[in-house]
C-alpha cells in the first residue's frame, strides 16, 4: 500500500497538472480574470507544484521525504499568504487563501503520520 505522503503527492501532482492544462479551472473560481498573464502565472505555479507532488510521491522515507514535505508545505503556505495579500478586499480572499493552505496542511499531516508509523 502506498504511503500517505505518496498519495498526497500524487493528488497534488494530478490536480496541478490538470490546472496547468486548463488554468481557467483555477482562475474563474478565484474570481480572477482569465488573461494571458494570469494563465502564465498559474501555469508557473502549477509546474512547480507538479514537481513538488512527484517529489512527495517518489521520495524514500527519511530525510529526502521530510525535505520534500517541507518544500511542499513552504510553497503552499507562501501561496496562501501571497494570495491573501493580492486578494485584499476581494470576496473570495479567505476561501482562496485557505484552499492553498489546506494543500500544505494535508501534505504535512501525511508526512507526520508516515513518520510516526515508520513508513
Amino acid at each position: 500500500m502506498p504511503t500517505l505522503t505518496a498519495l498526497a503527492g500524487t493528488a497534488t501532482a494530478a490536480f496541478s497538472a490538470a490546472v496547468l492544462v486548463a488554468p481557467a479551472a483555477l482562475l474563474v473560481p478565484c474570481g480572477l480574470d482569465v488573461t494571458a498573464s494570469s494563465r502564465a502565472l498559474v501555469r508557473m505555479v502549477c509546474a512547480r507544484d507538479v514537481v513538488l507532488g512527484v517529489a512527495l510521491a517518489t521520495a524514500p522515507a527519511g530525510r529526502l521525504r521530510r525535505r520534500a514535505v517541507a518544500g511542499r508545505v513552504a510553497a503552499d503556505l507562501t501561496d496562501a499568504a501571497a494570495l491573501a495579500v493580492a486578494l485584499a478586499g476581494e470576496r473570495r480572499r479567505g476561501l482562496v487563501s485557505a484552499s492553498a493552505a489546506v494543500w500544505g496542511l494535508v501534505c504535512l499531516t501525511a508526512g507526520v503520520l508516515d513518520e510516526r508509523a515508520g513508513r
